[in-house]
């Protein structure tokens, strides 16, 4: 695992986006984008849009639940650069779960990977552990899920 990725608590640079960490899976594109083109900007680089990520990071399941991130609500935020690289605010539902490197891993593959080389450039993940992850997180598509493998929730 590697430094760089374990944060304590949500601690963007100055002037980003993505300052305060949101509890759904919500976050902005905030690039200035040529009119008529709304996908990309000004410098010619195309930004996946947010939507597009939330939906790809369907694909990463948390290896310990059978679950998709999204549905558990452990995708705080998204950011995506001018240069499509994308930052994502992720929490675990617990701090001391030892794979990060698993998801990270999954993450990158659902983002990177596939025709035309992937929705962004590349991947950033910053673990965030406040707010604390709690069940009130899950979405109801996840509650579904749970349920169906016999949890309570």
């Amino acid at each position: 695992m590697s430094s760089e990725n374990t944060a304590t608590a949500a601690t963007p640079e100055a002037g980003d986006a993505t300052a305060t960490p949101q509890t759904d899976a919500v976050a902005t594109n905030d690039a200035a984008t040529e009119p008529g083109d709304a996908g990309t900007p000004a410098g010619g680089v195309s930004k996946a849009m947010i939507a597009d990520i939330e939906e790809a990071m369907k694909d990463v399941v948390d290896p310990e639940l059978g679950i998709n991130v999204v549905d558990l609500g452990l995708v705080y935020g998204v950011h995506v650069d001018d240069e499509n690289v994308a930052t994502l605010d992720m929490t675990l539902t617990s701090a001391a779960c030892p794979l990060t490197d698993v998801i990270e891993d999954q993450a990158r593959q659902a983002l990177t990977t596939g025709p035309g080389g992937g929705l962004v450039n590349d991947i950033r993940i910053n673990w965030v552990w406040l707010p604390p992850w709690g069940p009130d997180k899950i979405t109801d598509e996840g509650r579904d899920q749970l349920r169906s493998l016999g949890f309570n929730v």
